[in-house]
């Protein structure tokens, strides 16, 4: 499904080399749900815009499908980005001027397809997430809550292959972030590949594999504890 080999990402400017990524691993394979967690500047957000293809890798290999997509042109990376794709965004990134029904129609309008199966899948993506009966209604008139589910409504009308989430969790209070995880995990078990960014460590203990990442690396947790002892023990010597 997805295979980042040796993985990495520079900033630069002028005065300076900024190292994002450095020998990235990592391996997702078709159905699975992995978390990645690790230190706020780790290189989780690079990694996930790697990943969505909304930015390049330096270096690397990266398919998706088997396929190479960093030797893809523009054109076709933002094909394979919209057909098979969606992201659920912290901070929702719905439009206020548009209803419900219409923010989840808003990406499939840009694949050209007919009205009557855009909203067909409009109608079975909010009935999924328990919003049909709301769908005439804006993004202010909702909860939190509601508004994420709106947002992965939106990903879930595109039947993409992969499920991208950014702290999906991070803008709602606890309930409502059980109430959204739970949705995931339900996701999950219908089959959906989904790779999640988050902070919070119980709600990556509820995905099937949690991924770590420091220094733009992907770590073993084992090995990061065992260094972080040593490096403890080497200071109090």
């Amino acid at each position: 499904m997805l295979k980042m080999t040796g993985l990495s990402k520079v900033y630069r400017t002028e005065v300076i080399e900024t190292h994002a990524l450095r020998a990235f691993n990592l391996d997702v394979k078709e159905g699975e749900f992995v978390a990645v967690t690790g230190p706020s500047g780790s290189g989780k957000t690079t990694f996930l815009t790697i990943a969505g293809l909304l930015e390049a890798a330096t270096g690397g290999s990266y398919l998706l499908d088997g396929i190479e997509v960093g030797q893809l042109d523009d054109n076709a990376r933002s094909r394979i980005r919209n057909e098979k794709i969606g992201f659920i965004f912290q901070a929702f990134n719905l439009i206020p001027d548009l209803n419900i029904a219409d923010n989840v129609e808003v990406p499939l309008r840009y694949r050209g397809m007919k009205g009557d199966e855009r909203r067909r899948r409009v109608r079975d993506a909010l009935e999924r997430v328990g919003l049909a009966a709301r769908e005439r209604h804006y993004p202010a008139e909702l909860s939190g809550g509601q508004q994420q589910r709106v947002a992965i409504a939106r990903a879930l009308a595109g039947s993409p292959r992969l499920l991208l989430a950014d702290e999906p969790t991070g803008n709602l209070d606890s309930q409502m972030a059980r109430s959204v995880m739970a949705l995931l995990e339900e996701l999950h078990r219908s089959g959906a590949t989904i790779v999640m960014v988050t902070h919070d460590p119980q709600l990556a203990a509820r995905a099937q594999r949690n991924v770590h990442v420091v220094d733009g690396q992907v770590v073993d947790v084992s090995d990061e504890l065992r260094l972080s002892s040593a490096a403890a023990d080497e200071m109090v010597g």
